[in-house]
């Protein structure tokens, strides 16, 4: 292919393996990314304003990118405020307390549903419904919020989202590179997903219990109102606020079911991504505003605002440390041409995508070298926290692999499409699994830590797996 690597692609390079080793040391990378940032902008401006700057600009176009989450999640935080302070949500999670009775169970459980529910309208607006019901649930029992948010992440943001056997949006960008039909994509992930999916939620489990028995666990609480904190708490530090048990009633039933009238819409409007994140959060505004009227009566359109506040302030607090890490890997893929135009070199399809050409090339060609190269290339091509950006890459790459070994296209695919979903969609990057660490109140670092090792373990599975199966 010919891809020719400039210093822009090894400084970030560099620069991603030290993010990735402060990451496993347990330290903050947003120093680390600044720097990177400011050194990407140096080499593509070579002048001192040109780079200062585009430190500023790379956190606006970050923070752009993710505002539809930061939106989400603090609409979230703030109708979950007002449910549990009325008691509305101890009337929601009632019925659901007889099947969630231990650690073990909710754990499962809450995977389990989050899974289901994100095969069909994707892990983001599942984590906002599953989140602000079943958490306080899972509390209660003694799952810790970090144990919820692990369940959810891995369920929804890997399981679901790699396969994406429902929407099929992952399997056709990757089957129309690779030429191939999406059922045969579809059919060859099956088996790599399973795999994946049982050693990493396996895994992930025993490790949790390990560390609880062993007192070394970390539960990775942020300082903030989220449901987790209230739930945890049981919102002694919140005014009670009275309200009659029928109207309690009315409206624990009236919620859920706007939110399962959510899901019908989806279907039947075939909303998807956005879309079905923009209907889940004005619902939630919705039932917000009338609820606090309800509760608060004279005081409830300054009440309203009050809420509102509250969950900004918590969701700005959960993405603040996140939006300079964020900037940093967005230069991997489209922010560094929308902000530095033309300084990559000619042919160039972005610093990740370029990288992972360069590792295809350098490779000698046999199944199991493919499959590991597949995995990797994935998995590079997933650091820049979207999951989807470099699955069409990971398609093409498998198409020469399986003409070079004549065998395996759908398989390496499959392969290269679940490996840069796993990393990327929502399991390892620290603003890419901000949904679930938020809607649970724990740290996202903390959050991808604990989901390292249960991860990379599933990765090497599954590529032993896919060698067997070329």
């Amino acid at each position: 292919m010919g891809i020719h690597l400039s210093a822009i692609h090894y400084v970030y390079l560099v620069f991603i393996v030290f993010i990735l080793a402060l990451l496993i040391r347990r330290r903050d990378t947003t120093m680390i990314c600044v720097a990177g940032i400011f050194a990407l902008g140096l080499l593509a401006t070579t002048t001192v304003t040109g780079s200062v700057s585009g430190i500023f600009n790379s956190f606006i176009y970050a923070t752009k990118e993710l505002m539809g989450t930061i939106m989400i999640i603090s609409i979230i935080v703030a109708m979950s405020r007002i449910l549990i302070i009325t008691g509305i949500n101890e009337m929601m999670v009632a019925p659901l307390t007889r099947f969630l009775r231990t650690p073990a169970l909710a754990y499962w459980g809450i995977g389990l549903i989050m899974m289901v529910t994100s095969f069909f309208f994707w892990p983001s607006p599942a984590v906002a419904l599953v989140g602000a019901v079943l958490l306080p649930v899972a509390v209660r029992v003694g799952l810790p919020a970090l144990g919820a948010a692990m369940a959810m992440n891995l369920f929804g943001h890997g399981i679901a989202l790699s396969g994406d056997y429902i929407i099929q949006g992952a399997p056709k960008l990757t089957a129309d590179a690779a030429g191939l039909p999406v059922s045969s994509v579809m059919q060859a992930s099956v088996p790599l997903v399973i795999v994946m999916g049982l050693v990493t939620t396996v895994t992930a489990f025993w490790m949790m219990r390990r560390d609880q028995k062993n007192g070394t666990w970390r539960d990775g609480l942020v300082t903030g109102k989220g449901p987790a904190d209230l739930a945890a708490s049981g919102a002694d530090e919140a005014a009670p606020v009275y309200m009659s048990a029928g109207l309690r009633k009315g409206l624990a039933i009236a919620i859920p079911l706007l939110f399962l009238l959510d899901v019908i819409c989806m279907f039947v409007l075939n909303l998807q991504g956005g879309d079905a994140t923009a209907l889940v959060g004005g619902t939630a505004v919705l039932i917000l505003i009338v609820t606090t009227l309800l509760a608060h009566r004279n005081q409830g359109l300054e009440k309203t605002t009050s809420y509102l506040i509250e969950g900004f302030v918590f969701g700005f607090k959960v993405f603040g440390p996140v939006i300079p890490i964020a900037a940093f890997f967005y230069l991997g893929d489209s922010a560094f041409t929308a902000l530095y135009g033309n300084a990559l070199p000619d042919g160039s399809h972005g610093i990740v995508n370029d990288l992972g050409v360069a590792l295809a090339e350098h490779v000698p060609l046999n199944g199991a070298v493919g499959a590991v190269t597949l995995t990797v290339i994935g998995a590079i091509t997933g650091l820049d926290g979207s999951g989807f950006s470099g699955i069409s890459l990971a398609g093409s790459i498998a198409q020469m692999f399986a003409a070079a070994i004549n065998s395996g296209a759908a398989t390496l695919t499959a392969l290269g499409q679940v490996a840069a979903i796993w990393v990327g969609g929502g399991t390892l990057i620290p603003w890419a699994l901000i949904p679930a660490a938020a809607i649970c109140g724990v740290s996202p670092f903390e959050l991808a830590r604990r989901n390292l090792k249960p991860v990379l373990l599933g990765l090497a599975a599954m590529t032993v797996a896919a060698m067997f199966l070329i």
